[in-house]
């Protein structure tokens, strides 16, 4: 069940907005954790976040091997004392369409990205957050 990130205060929205890197935990098959540092957006009102990478990185196959159920996954960010949590399931998104929107997302937290035709969404439906900002 996705939560409503929208009612969690002025103050979550700015840190989840600011410009900050994270990291994206998922798990490999044999249970140990695939942590890496990635760009993070999230899209208050529908309690998603999602993360742009490339087809063939780690992250994204783990993802895509799950299937339509998807995978649990948590994006974390830091700040000095400041750090939230988000945890949920993602799915791999690979439309033109979910692309394209994840990319504009990503050139307004961070700067535009460089064109890639291999470019796919990991799309995290946000079930839990935790931390103090």
């Amino acid at each position: 069940m996705k939560i409503d990130l929208s009612e969690r205060g002025e103050a979550f929205r700015e840190f989840w907005t600011e410009r900050h890197l994270a990291t994206l935990t998922t798990v490999r098959p044999d249970g140990t954790p695939h942590v890496v540092a990635v760009g993070v957006t999230v899209d208050f009102e529908a309690g998603i976040a999602r993360v742009i990478t490339f087809r063939s990185s780690k992250k994204a196959r783990l993802v895509k091997e799950a299937g339509e159920n998807g995978i649990p996954v948590a994006a974390c960010q830091i700040d000095g004392p400041r750090w939230s949590t988000l945890e949920g399931r993602a799915v791999l998104r690979e439309d033109p369409e979910s692309v394209h929107d994840a990319e504009n997302r990503y050139a307004a937290r961070y700067r535009q990205p460089k064109p890639n035709p291999e470019r796919v969404v990991i799309e995290i439906t946000v079930t839990r957050v935790l931390g103090n900002a």
